[in-house]
């Protein structure tokens, strides 16, 4: 089948455009208003180094899950099918999820007081990217609704 065309703003292009200073400030807020050091010392940042792999991985499998599906874009693939397998059994947003622990993890690997109050904020853009991501989602997909009663957003059994 062919590509179906659409303008950037069609695909959802301003969520993704969106994304890159949200993720740099999760990424920098930690190293400029942090305590803690690369190499971790304190308890709470060795917890920080396990949680931030933990949600690289989970991004990560996510990534990996979605193989000819994956898009930067909220809207999905013209040809693409839903993923309901894989690490997409356990959570709707697993990339979202994961990027979200592994900020949460960062800022507390930097012991950042700002870092942590920033992933509230962050995780906020990512349910609301998700909100529009599945408005495409639903319409694509007739299974979809079934799929999101029985799958959580973006914490297995909780939400």
């Amino acid at each position: 089948m062919m590509q179906e065309k659409k303008s950037f703003v069609a695909r959802g292009g301003i969520w993704v455009l969106a994304q890159v200073p949200v993720m740099l400030a999760a990424f920098t807020l930690p190293l400029w208003f942090g305590a803690g050091h690369f190499a971790p010392r304190h308890p709470l940042a060795i917890v920080g180094v396990a949680v931030t792999l933990f949600g690289v991985s989970l991004a990560v499998w996510g990534l990996t899950s979605l193989g000819d599906a994956l898009t930067p874009f909220p809207k999905p693939l013209y040809d693409a099918s839903l993923h309901r397998q894989g690490a997409y059994r356990f959570m709707r947003h697993l990339i979202y999820a994961g990027l979200i622990l592994a900020s949460l993890g960062w800022a507390l690997w930097w012991l950042s007081v700002i870092g942590l109050l920033y992933v509230v904020a962050m995780a906020i853009f990512f349910d609301r990217k998700a909100v529009y991501e599945e408005i495409w989602l639903r319409k694509k997909y007739r299974s979809y609704a079934d799929y999101a009663r029985r799958v959580k957003k973006f914490i297995p059994g909780v939400y």
